[in-house]
Formats: C-alpha cells, sequence, structure tokens
C-alpha cells in the first residue's frame, strides 16, 4: 500500500529506499562534522532530515537498522553491566621515564631481531589520558564494545560507546573484515571537561578531579542518555584481530579510511634518536593540547618483528609508553595526617592547599614514614614542592625553607597511634613505624577492606565507608565476623534499606567460595601479595599444611625470600591468627585446594599436554589443575607423545623440541578457549 509524504505518495520500496538514503546522508555528515571536524551542511538540514528518518522510522519500526542515527541513545538505563570475554587479550605497556629506560628497551629487543632494521622502524603517538576500549565488528557492524579490565575480561558497555559521535556504527567501507577489534582511548576534551565541572558545581555536585576520572565514571553510568550528555571523544590506536596490514602506519590508516577519528599527531621515526626529537617536542607543547596527554608510546612499526618479538607476561616486547617527566607544584602544608593500614604501618599524609598537577586538583600528597617527615623538617605553615610519582600517587619532595613563615611549627611524629592510643614501635632495620595493637580499630577496618577486595575474597559492596561502619558499630573485630551479619543488623545503620543489607550478605555469602590462594591473600600478611599467596598455595594446599611449614622449607621455594618466609611462619603461629582460621573454617571458608577431578570425555580427555614458561594470568599449578578438570594429563618432558605444549614467557628448550616435533603450541588464551573456562 502506498504512503503519503507531502503530495507524494510512496510505495513500501521507495520509504525503504529513503530511509537508507537518509541513514546515508546523516552517518556521512557526522562523520564530516565530529572526526573531520569540517561540516558539510548547517545544522538545520541535519536536524530537518534527522526528523524526517526518526518519523519514518516510527511508522516502521520493522525497518529501523542498528546502524541508524537514530539508534546512538537507548531509552531505558541499564541495570549493569555483563562481562566480556575480548577475542585477543589487551596488554599493558611497560614505561619508560628517561631515556636510558628507553636505550634499555632498545637493547632487551634487538637481542630477539639480529636481522636488519628497517628506515621506518618505529612509529610514535601520544598517549591520550583516557579510558582503553576495545570495540567488535562483524561485517562492518558494531556489535559490541567493552571496557579493557583486567585484559582479559571486561565490561560490556555498548550502549554507551553506541552514544560516542567519533565512533561509527557501520565501517565505511564496502568490503569490510568478517570480524576485527578495534582498539582506542576514550576520553573527555579539556573544554568540555571544565564545562562539566562549572555545570556541577552550580548545581551543588561535586566536581571531578580530572579529565580522565570524568570519563571513567562517565562511561560506567547506566543510563547512556547520561553519556550522550557529556559528549566523550575516541581516538582509535590499532587492532587486535581481524586486519591483515604490514606496518602500524597502515593500521591508523585503516581506520580513518573506515571512519575512525585517529590522533593527527602520530610520526614514523627511523631511529631513537628521532623517537627523543618527537618526545621532546610534546613535553613542551602538550600544554596546547585540547585532550590530556602523559607520555608518548612508542611501538615497532613492523607487524611482522611485532609478531616475531612477542609478549612478556604482561606487555608486549615491541612497544613502550615513554612518561612525560612528573609535574611539579608549590603549595601550603596546612596540617599532617597519620593514617594506619592493616599490617599497623603510620603513614603520614600531608594536607596541603589545593593546587593543580597533572590535570589532578590535589589536596593530599604522601610524606612517606617518620625517616622521610625528618629528613624533610616538616614545619606546619611550610611552602613545599609536590610531584607525582608517575603522574599517580602525589608525594611532597622538598620543603622550601627560605619561604618558612617565622611562626611555623616543626611537626611531631605521634608516639601513639591516633586511632586507638597505643604506643607505636619501630623495628631498628625498617623504616616504618607501627601499630602493634591487635584490636586497634584503624588495623581491623583495613583488613576488613582488603579482605572484601577484588583480587582477595571479592566482597561487592563492602568498601570503606561500610568497613568503618561495620568496626565503629563493634560488630567486626575480625573478618570472620563478617560471616555471623545479618540482613536485620545492616538495616539498622543509617543509610541502609532492606535491599542494600540483603545484596551485601549474600555477597558476603557467596565469598566462602573464593578459593585458597584467594583467602591465603586476604589474609594480610606482611609481604605476601597475590602472587606470592598463589606460589605458597601451590606448594602448601591448605592452611594446615602452611602452618606446620618450617622457615627453611618455606625459603626452599623458589620466589619466597627469608624475610617473606620469616613473616609467614610467624603469622601461622601466632594464637590469635590460628583461632581467626578455626572460625574462618568454621564459617566455611576454602581454606585447603579441593582436589582436581578429571572430566571423562572432557574437552581434553585422553589429551597429553606439556606446560613451558610462565603464563600471563594462570600458575603452573592453576593451569595444572586446568587441564586435569578437563581431563587431559600434564607431562614434564616434550615427546611424540604429546598432544599440545603451553607456552608462556621465557618458554625454553620444551618450546624447541615441540616446534621440531611439530607438535601444535598453545598460549594461556588458546588454552582457556580449548578448555571452554575463563
Amino acid at each position: 500500500m502506498a504512503e503519503q509524504q507531502g503530495e507524494l505518495l510512496l510505495t513500501p520500496e521507495a520509504v525503504q529506499q529513503r530511509m537508507q538514503q537518509l541513514r546515508e546522508l546523516l552517518q556521512k555528515a557526522a562523520h564530516a562534522y565530529y572526526v573531520l571536524d569540517n561540516p558539510i551542511m548547517p545544522d538545520e538540514v541535519y536536524d530537518q532530515l534527522y526528523r524526517e528518518l526518526l518519523a519514518l522510522e516510527a511508522q516502521h519500526p520493522e525497518w529501523i537498522t542498528p546502524d541508524s542515527p537514530t539508534q546512538r541513545v537507548g531509552d531505558q538505563p541499564s541495570q549493569g553491566f555483563p562481562s566480556v570475554t575480548h577475542p585477543t587479550p589487551l596488554y599493558s605497556l611497560d614505561n619508560a621515564f628517561e631515556l636510558a629506560d628507553m636505550q634499555a628497551w632498545e637493547e632487551r629487543w634487538r637481542k630477539l631481531w639480529p636481522d636488519d632494521l628497517p628506515d621506518d622502524l618505529y612509529v610514535c603517538e601520544l598517549k591520550i589520558d583516557g579510558l582503553a576500549l576495545n570495540l567488535y565488528y562483524e561485517r562492518g557492524l558494531l556489535v559490541w564494545g567493552a571496557t579493557r579490565g583486567d585484559g582479559v575480561t571486561g565490561e560490556d558497555i555498548t550502549a554507551n560507546v553506541r552514544t560516542i559521535r567519533t565512533i561509527p556504527l557501520r565501517l565505511q567501507t564496502n568490503d569490510p573484515p568478517e570480524g576485527v577489534e578495534i582498539r582506542g582511548e576514550a576520553f573527555l576534551p579539556l573544554p568540555i571537561f571544565e564545562e562539566l565541572n562549572r555545570q556541577r558545581q552550580a548545581q551543588g555536585e561535586p566536581t571531578f578531579a580530572n579529565p580522565r576520572n570524568a570519563a571513567a565514571g562517565t562511561l560506567r553510568q547506566l543510563d547512556p542518555r547520561i553519556v550522550a550528555q557529556r559528549r566523550l571523544d575516541f581516538f582509535a590506536y590499532g587492532v587486535g584481530q581481524g586486519v591483515d596490514l604490514p606496518t602500524q602506519k597502515d593500521i591508523l590508516l585503516q581506520l580513518a579510511a573506515w571512519g575512525f577519528r585517529i590522533n593527527p599527531h602520530f610520526q614514523v621515526c627511523r631511529d631513537l634518536a628521532a623517537v627523543q626529537a618527537y618526545y621532546q617536542t610534546w613535553v613542551e607543547q602538550r600544554s596546547q593540547l585540547p585532550y590530556g596527554t602523559d607520555g608518548v608510546v612508542v611501538k615497532i612499526n613492523h607487524l611482522a618483528m611485532q609478531a616475531q618479538l612477542g609478549y612478556t607476561q604482561k606487555s608486549p616486547r615491541w612497544a613502550i609508553a615513554w612518561k612525560f617527566p612528573a609535574e611539579t607544584a608549590v603549595a601550603t602544608l596546612t596540617g599532617v595526617t597519620v593514617q594506619v593500614g592493616r599490617t599497623g604501618t603510620l603513614t603520614p599524609v600531608a594536607e596541603l592547599t589545593p593546587v593543580r598537577l597533572a590535570g589532578t586538583q590535589v589536596t593530599r600528597a604522601t610524606l612517606h614514614n617518620a625517616q622521610r617527615l625528618q629528613e624533610l623538617d616538616i614545619h606546619i605553615g611550610d611552602r613545599v614542592v609536590v610531584r607525582k610519582a608517575g603522574d599517580i600517587i602525589p608525594e611532597v619532595v622538598e620543603v622550601l625553607t627560605a619561604l618558612r613563615p617565622p611562626d611555623a611549627e616543626p611537626y611531631r611524629f605521634p608516639t601513639h597511634c591516633p586511632e586507638c592510643g597505643e604506643p607505636v614501635v619501630q623495628a631498628p632495620d625498617e623504616a616504618a613505624t607501627r601499630c602493634v595493637n591487635p584490636h586497634c580499630p584503624g588495623i581491623i577496618r583495613e583488613q576488613v577492606q582488603h579482605w572484601a577486595s577484588r583480587d582477595a575474597l571479592d566482597i561487592r559492596g563492602l568498601g570503606e565507608k561500610v568497613a568503618q561502619q561495620l568496626v565503629a558499630q563493634g560488630w567486626v573485630q575480625t573478618v570472620a565476623d563478617l560471616y555471623r551479619l545479618t540482613a536485620e543488623q545492616l538495616q539498622s545503620l543509617a543509610g541502609w534499606g532492606e535491599k542494600s543489607a540483603r545484596n551485601l550478605v549474600a555477597a558476603i555469602d557467596q565469598s566462602r567460595r573464593q578459593p585458597w590462594p584467594r583467602v591465603l591473600y586476604g589474609l594480610g600478611i606482611r609481604h605476601v601479595g597475590l602472587g606470592t599467596a598463589e606460589l605458597l598455595a601451590s606448594h602448601f594446599p591448605s592452611a594446615e599444611a602452611l602452618q606446620q611449614a618450617t622457615v627453611a622449607e618455606l625459603c626452599a621455594i623458589n620466589g619466597i625470600g627469608p624475610e617473606i618466609a620469616q613473616a609467614v611462619h610467624d603469622w601461622f603461629h601466632d594464637p590469635d591468627h590460628q583461632a581467626l582460621l578455626e572460625r574462618l573454617h568454621q564459617a566455611g571458608l576454602q581454606l585447603h585446594y579441593t582436589p582436581a577431578t578429571s572430566q571423562t570425555g572432557g574437552p581434553l580427555s585422553g589429551k597429553v599436554l606439556v606446560l613451558t614458561g610462565k603464563l600471563p594470568h594462570l600458575t603452573r599449578h592453576q593451569a595444572k589443575a586446568l587441564i586435569e578438570r578437563a581431563g587431559g594429563k600434564v607431562a614434564s618432558s616434550v615427546s611424540s607423545r604429546t598432544d599440545y605444549v603451553v607456552v608462556g614467557e621465557d618458554a625454553g628448550a620444551k618450546l624447541e623440541k615441540a616446534r621440531e616435533l611439530g607438535i601444535p603450541l598453545l598460549n594461556e588464551t588458546d588454552l582457556l578457549a580449548l578448555v571452554g573456562e575463563g
């Protein structure tokens, strides 16, 4: 049946054709306006065409396509962000802070590349201070967009990604790849950041500390309409899979051809001297840019070289971030606050008049410890030099004694804990001063926060404020007390409702399933990070076994030194800690490894695998357990009966043997895919 448009009668075929024409016109106009900064039509014309398309889609919702400009912003807020596994991992970059670091990096990769070097050796790109995104397109259409997350798994924020006008909903090509990952940085331009903060201030809302925090907070909004209002931008800089091109420069040009905005300041460099000149240029000129940048990313240009150089456990060997010098500022010291950590360490923090530092407003900076305070000769009222260590943690580096006011009072480090009032101690061989009262509320509060942290028991909703409430009420004296909390108790606290109370109790209950290495890390033993906890758990698969270990047995583990061994031994032989372990056992926590059981008919049933080198995320024990659960067997040497060799960083003779025998090689991602786990 024909339809009327103005005075014309349109057939259904003509309506569909007009809708397609409008989509193409609007997409072309948006690309010219947002990406090329070169409008091809007046705003009034764009609005008129947009309204026409909107009206036709309202009449024919069955003909709305995902790449329509009207579909950038959804109508309903999301209920949460599901996880998405990246088809290929997103590695982090190693950092360099001076020319010597760059020279050392070049020396490292040169040892792995004995051949001649091309004239277009490096590509330099500005390191944008934003949030890394991974976008996946199928046959040219945007399917999903996700945060980097831990590099393997991120959060699916597709609805928010679609609001960013410099991200095409469909690639501008008639011959798109079947599937392609696009990597880039979402950021908030400085003028928009400043405008946003002015609006928030006028509305009585807290302002954002810096553009990066504003961008990250925006992308985690559940309502994409709010995201659209904040006008995020995006620079594409790479691909994960789906493109076969010879150089990084070619990739950048391909991204631009597909309709992405790329940073125009990239440069091909012949050698490290040219890289240094590029770096120095932007050290001097970065303040003129309308967005934040904290360094230069240097990549080997040729992808064949990248493939041969490969990756370390965490980073590509073929790329590095050369960070800009830390910015410094001068502020007035108005006071010193002493914080108590989970192991009782007292850390002095300088309270400052507000200063701008590396794009952030800074009002506090670390003073490290009592010894550093003494070296600086801190007086209240001093003018101090503050810098950001690695552009992250503000620290006081100098006191301008020539500007010291005559009435400035010297600061004395406390002799008693500011939280519990007990005397503090300092071991002769340590710079740290500690509170040794196990019942100190400051220590308990920090221990609870650590226990609930993501890498430990991962108890969602148990942050700093909640921990403070629970300890202040006297309900939590050790982490074992968390497992006795009830929703009714929590509802009696100010600001708590039935839903939030039940959610926290459910999250605490869920944490009982966390494996022994994470429980061990969550105990907060001095010097025991997550990696050390996994190493200890692989040798002592239960709390009981670890308690029976001698210092000598602990030291015999490669990677465990005398200091760690003594700290672990002392912790497990403390009667209070033994009582805590017993209470955790009664609460149902996993204080031992559950023996892996092989699956008959599992995905690796009857297969023999060999492990060599260090994997990015799995310990050898975890990889072995994973294989055995899938029905496979792990052998210690490569032979003709080996089905797969799993290869990590610093693989040795086993890798060469596998290549000689033509045995299939797997990386960690391949292994996880093979067994169906992530």
